[in-house]
């Protein structure tokens, strides 16, 4: 199926717009990562102490929020739970800070959440359900683990590329997969939403799912390559993007459907993991075609600059 046929867009001669695009919001989120929310680690990266609480009717969140004030916790996080039994509207999970729970008793957060509602949340009769504590050691070594994670991913993709291709092409994917793994993060300082290993995971799985893009627009033009040496690079990276552009506006725009209603239905527990695949699938798809792509004809454009050879290789033939 093509949605696209005979389509011979200039990618290339908007280059410039999708630079001041990308430096746009690159730039706002570095911005308030270093000066405004900085990166809003949730309790699995700082610590602290997640109790589950099942009220006998929908509960108010200012009212929980309140009663929490009144005992002296003002910065708790109430999230609401999306549960398959049907009384996902009468539960909440409650984030406490990592100083709540300082001695890393599993009595601590639970008689602090029982001590704030019992005093001052009147609305309805409660159970507290499951508490889980994070402590400040754990936080840190998951935050150095997910860190790692995602550097060994990168790099391992970097290899990959340079085996099958060549560096620049490994380079320039890698490039794009950064760019959207810094917006994705830029989005969630921006708008002050917790990361937690969910959105690690959401995170690790938009790279995969950017490379793949990337890689089939490169092994289009790899291809072209082949056919078309006298042809100038500009020309057929634009005319390999307009190749695949059908099979990319499919699979993307399949996947960006399922992750939005994820994001619109999901509850509150999958409202990061799936805000993530819903920025990182549209800023992936994106940088496929305007990041990814232009780094091999400015890489050419270098190479020609200095003197030297200006050509990347083109795609060898199967063995039978």
């Amino acid at each position: 199926m093509e949605l696209f046929r005979s389509t011979s867009i200039d990618w290339l001669g908007k280059k410039w717009y999708f630079l001041g695009f990308s430096l746009i919001f690159s730039v706002a989120g570095l911005l308030s990562i270093a000066f405004w929310h900085y990166i809003p680690l949730g309790v699995d990266f700082k610590g602290g102490t997640q109790v589950r609480v099942a009220f006998a009717q929908t509960p108010n969140e200012e009212h929980i929020r309140a009663a929490f004030d009144k005992a002296g916790v003002h910065d708790a996080r109430i999230q609401r739970v999306s549960d398959p039994s049907g009384n996902a509207a009468n539960k909440v999970i409650i984030s406490l800070p990592q100083a709540t729970a300082a001695d890393n008793a599993h009595d601590a957060g639970r008689e602090g959440v029982e001590g704030a509602l019992k005093s001052n949340y009147k609305d309805s009769a409660f159970t507290i359900e499951q508490v889980d504590i994070v402590g400040p050691t754990a936080g840190k070594q998951l935050q150095k683990q997910a860190v790692w994670a995602t550097v060994y991913s990168l790099v391992g993709m970097l290899i990959y590329l340079w085996f099958r291709f060549e560096l620049i092409y490994g380079v320039a994917a890698v490039v794009a997969v950064f760019h959207d793994t810094l917006i994705t993060v830029g989005a969630f300082s921006l708008t002050n939403q917790e990361i937690t290993l969910t959105v690690i995971a959401a995170i690790l799985t938009l790279i995969g799912y950017s490379m793949n893009d990337t890689v089939v627009v490169f092994d289009r033009i790899r291809e072209n390559l082949a056919l078309s040496r006298r042809e100038s690079l500009s020309d057929v990276v634009n005319r390999s993007i307009n190749q695949t552009l059908s099979r990319t506006v499919l699979s993307s725009g399949l996947t960006f459907l399922t992750v939005v209603s994820l994001y619109l239905f999901g509850g509150e527990v999958l409202h990061g993991f799936s805000f993530a695949l819903v920025i990182g699938i549209l800023i992936g798809t994106y940088s496929s075609i305007a990041v990814a792509a232009p780094m091999l004809v400015a890489y050419q454009d270098w190479r020609g600059a200095r003197g030297k050879r200006a050509s990347l290789p083109a795609a060898k033939k199967v063995r039978t």
